[in-house]
């Protein structure tokens, strides 16, 4: 008989901290896509985090707590989903920010000295949301590249959700079934990937 296996664990956060964001209500639909896929989900909010633009000097005084709190999450969930938006076609500022903070190493600190402890492995599945056509989808292939870089693991189903000003109801869930059929079609995929590298 075989053991019991532990639900996947899945992290899913927005790089965007407007109230209004399309992309949070996309990390939300996710979130919930997540659970009744059968995932232990966390979803973070990127403004519950205290963390300033990166500074070297900033840092040689100590690494911020919020930055630890943020890589130990990073690092304790295989598989992620990020909801990035679009700004000037790349994406924002936001969520570089937060990736060069979690990559960064903290010297000294045995656990923390490699910078890629947080990112290595991890399956990321892209999700985006935007009031035009294209639905953020160049932000998408601006992050590719940076998280290969950073040694993850990219779904290559994503999906780019857009004229998101009509696509969410009163509660934030997704009006157009085919538009949750897609989200799934990224969870799906996310999960089973990260369980089979952690097999």
């Amino acid at each position: 008989m075989n053991p019991p296996t532990c639900p996947p664990k899945l992290l899913v956060f927005a790089g965007s901290t407007r109230l209004d964001s399309f992309n949070r209500k996309l990390a939300g639909v996710a979130a919930a896509v997540g659970r009744a896929s059968g995932a232990e989900v966390t979803q973070i909010e990127l403004v519950d985090f205290d963390i300033p633009m990166y500074n070297a000097d900033l840092e040689a005084r100590g690494t911020p707590p919020s930055v630890m709190k943020l890589k130990q999450l990073m690092h304790d969930h295989p598989a992620w989903i990020v909801c990035s938006p679009e700004y000037n076609g790349s994406y924002t500022g936001l969520l570089k920010n937060t990736l060069d903070w979690a990559s960064s190493p903290v010297k000294g600190d045995p656990v923390w000295s490699d910078g890629f402890r947080s990112f290595s492995g991890k399956v990321v599945g892209l999700l985006s949301a935007s009031p035009g056509a294209l639905g953020g989808l160049r932000s998408q292939g601006h992050l590719v590249p940076l998280l290969v870089n950073l040694q993850c693991w990219v779904a290559p189903t994503a999906f780019a959700l857009g004229n998101a000003g009509s696509a969410f109801d009163a509660q934030g869930a997704l009006v157009n079934d085919s538009h949750h059929k897609k989200v799934q079609a990224v969870i799906d995929q996310v999960l089973f990937a990260a369980q089979r590298l952690g097999a």
